[in-house]
């Protein structure tokens, strides 16, 4: 489910880094790529702290939430912190995703960098 969230995620954020990057602004491979990536900070910064309730729009859809191990919701440093922590799980052939599969917790690399679990949110 977390996969589809991201997925859904990734089609909301590429539909204006596209539009900006190339309609608006004209820009070459390397900006796109530089607004393409403000831009998912920005909405991932947004959403997983407690300005978006933990959720992304494709976690509002699959009923998902992100809190903090004490149930909280992330502060905006918070959600940098976790941001930074799923490159960082990518990067490494996407083991640290993948690793939500295999954890007692559900968490991937990036949830145990920043202390989150992602919840049910009926």
């Amino acid at each position: 489910m977390r996969s589809i969230a991201y997925f859904i995620d990734g089609i909301i954020i590429a539909l204006p880094s596209i539009a900006l990057g190339s309609v608006v602004l004209h820009a070459d491979a390397a900006e796109r790529s530089g607004i393409s990536l403000l831009l998912e900070l920005t909405y991932f910064m947004y959403f997983w702290s407690g300005y978006g309730k933990g959720q992304t729009i494709g976690m509002q859809l699959l009923h998902m939430r992100v809190v903090k191990t004490d149930g909280s919701f992330l502060s905006l440093t918070g959600a940098f912190v976790r941001y930074i922590g799923l490159v960082l799980a990518w990067l490494v052939f996407g083991i640290g995703v993948i690793w939500v599969a295999f954890d007692a917790n559900k968490q991937g690399w990036h949830d145990k960098i920043a202390g989150t679990y992602v919840v049910s949110s009926w």
